[in-house]
């Protein structure tokens, strides 16, 4: 038999969930950043590299 009322515990389900997606948002974001930098920091060396030759 289902119980009448409220569904039990779906607020910490929604807490937790958003909670979660804002941490793998951050993780992302961080991953995107350090790639970026990462790619400007090797095109930086292969420029000095060409002027150097």
């Amino acid at each position: 038999m289902v119980k009448a009322g409220k569904a039990k515990n779906t607020q910490n389900k929604a807490k937790h969930k958003k909670l979660v997606q804002r941490k793998k948002r951050k993780l992302r974001t961080k991953k995107e950043a350090k790639k970026q930098r990462l790619k400007e920091l090797t095109s930086q060396i292969n420029a000095q590299k060409l002027n150097d030759k």
